[in-house]
């Protein structure tokens, strides 16, 4: 007899584990099918000589006690365990700019954010008060920001009010407007159509604490995966998705690349909303559906760079580095000319945990847009499925790391004495490994003219098909494990669900007093 589970989760992702873990904690009988060798999808680590790199999580906000990522983790029975770093209270992200030697600073706590800017803008002092208390107010508004009921978003203008135009409309002096706009890599920032709400709920949770994960993301994929298999749940690797099988227009079964059927009541999809509906088959959807998922316009890719630094050369930096190269770009670097590529990056460092004030190694992200892949487009390589795509991609490769490196020694000149070894993924890496359509780095662009186009039910057109993760309202690490409260409502009930989690935070603080 083919065993069946009450929900099979289609990919290990923030996303999946997260509601694997709900709907497990729930009593229901849970799969989860992933594809590659690692669970985690964008929490995955990957290990260079000897060094330790995360592919998507460099810091994580919110986790201070009683703040919002600190209760979902807690409920989870995840943070306790989580090996973390405070980053620099004074400034956890700085912002700087070619030809400027000053490097502008966000820092933790929302007096303590706008206490450090007022120091290199005295004369805007109302102004940054008046952007923090915006930042604080829209989050407010989003009820599950806050462990809160009530709908997802409420309030046109909330929606639909720009993050550049209402920055412009507080602040005057446009080096500000800029460093407040600085880290927009975190969301890859649009002037025209980035909402303000995507930019609050992007640095909120920073503002409120800032850490990095001690050895890698990887370990909350671990931990995840950990309390599942203890609540009975059952988890695979190298099991991709490949087919919905229908019985009577019901979904009854997935099957993947092995050979082998996985049979559930309800199926949860946390591959990319566009990959899921074309695996499932176009004429299961109403064409107008297909369509404008399909056509829903996904936000740019990334290129990254991975250093491996000699022993006890290169400074450990407690804070991470947004440049842009002109103040005045701060919101056009993903339209960059190949010749001045890049524009804009962030790096951050870890440290040597052998050799502390001294960094391990250091990562630095950069926009790329797929169209630069072309060439390689139709090739497909991961661990799990193994292939070369030549000479061409690898000549490829070292152009974009000399660029780069010339672009980072403006600020550091001596940092190719300090590298042991350099590595790199592409828009390629973050679509084979994570399944992003085009190596997306956020899922949809949301678009404050049309802020509907990009909101997605978790529910489809198939009754016991739901998406969950990034696709579906925010990324990050907030907004994933949001989007799987959100998924996981609609499977028991959004009112008890989150009556559950207070009622669970409630006897853990008790037992813990």
């Amino acid at each position: 007899m083919q065993e069946k589970f009450d929900v099979i989760i289609i990919g290990s992702g923030l996303g999946g584990l997260v509601s694997a873990n709900i709907l497990a904690k729930e009593g229901k009988k849970v799969c989860v099918l992933e594809k590659n060798n690692q669970f985690g999808g964008n929490l995955q680590t990957f290990v260079r000589d000897k060094s330790i790199f995360d592919t998507g999580i460099h810091y994580i906000g919110g986790l201070d006690k009683g703040q919002n990522l600190y209760q979902y983790f807690k409920y989870l029975d995840i943070m306790d365990d989580l090996k973390l770093k405070r980053m620099d209270i004074d400034a956890y992200d700085v912002i700087t700019f070619d030809d400027d030697e000053f490097e502008y600073p966000h820092a933790q706590g929302y007096d303590n954010f706008v206490k450090q800017l007022v120091k290199f803008f005295p004369e805007e002092k109302k102004g940054i008060q008046e952007y923090v208390d915006k930042v604080k107010d829209t989050c407010y508004r989003f009820p599950l920001y806050n462990l809160n009921e009530g709908d997802r978003y409420y309030g046109e203008d909330l929606l639909t009010l720009k993050a550049k135009d209402y920055i412009n409309s507080i602040i005057k002096d446009p080096k500000l407007r800029a460093v407040l706009a600085g880290s927009n890599l975190l969301y890859a920032g649009d002037p025209e159509k980035t909402p303000f709400y995507v930019h609050a709920l992007s640095v909120n949770s920073y503002m409120e604490s800032a850490w990095r994960c001690i050895q890698g993301g990887s370990q909350i994929a671990k931990l995840l995966v950990k309390r599942f298999r203890a609540l009975g749940g059952k988890i695979y690797k190298y099991q991709e998705v490949n087919k919905f099988n229908f019985e009577e227009d019901q979904l009854v079964s997935v099957s993947t690349t092995k050979g082998d059927t996985f049979y559930a009541d309800n199926f949860v999809s946390n591959v990319d909303p566009k990959l899921t509906l074309q695996i499932v088959g176009k004429e299961r959807f109403r064409k107008l559906y297909y369509k404008r998922i399909q056509n829903t316009e996904s936000i740019i890719s990334s290129f990254s760079l991975y250093i491996v630094f000699e022993k006890g050369t290169f400074p450990y930096i407690n804070k991470n580095y947004y440049h842009t190269k002109t103040f005045d770009q701060v919101w056009t670097t993903q339209d960059y000319a190949e010749e001045n590529w890049p524009e804009a990056y962030m790096f951050t460092t870890n440290e040597d945990l052998k050799n502390p004030g001294y960094a391990e190694n250091l990562t630095s992200i950069a926009y790329m847009r797929f169209d630069e892949m072309e060439p390689w487009s139709h090739t497909f390589n991961t661990v799990a499925e193994k292939n070369d795509r030549g000479e061409d991609y690898e000549a490829f490769k070292q152009r974009k790391i000399e660029a780069y490196l010339k672009e980072i020694e403006k600020k550091y000149p001596n940092i190719r004495s300090c590298i042991k070894s350099i590595h790199t993924s592409t828009p390629l890496s973050y679509r084979d490994y994570i399944g992003c359509y085009e190596g997306s780095m956020y899922g949809f662009v949301k678009d404050a003219d049309n802020p509907m186009k990009s909101f997605l039910s978790p529910r489809t057109r198939i009754p016991n098909l739901l998406f969950t993760g990034q696709g579906l309202n925010m990324h990050g690490v907030l907004g994933v494990t949001i989007s799987a409260v959100v998924t996981c409502g609609e499977l028991v009930g959004k009112e008890h669900l989150l009556q559950r989690i207070k009622d669970t935070l409630a006897e853990k603080e008790l037992s813990e007093s």
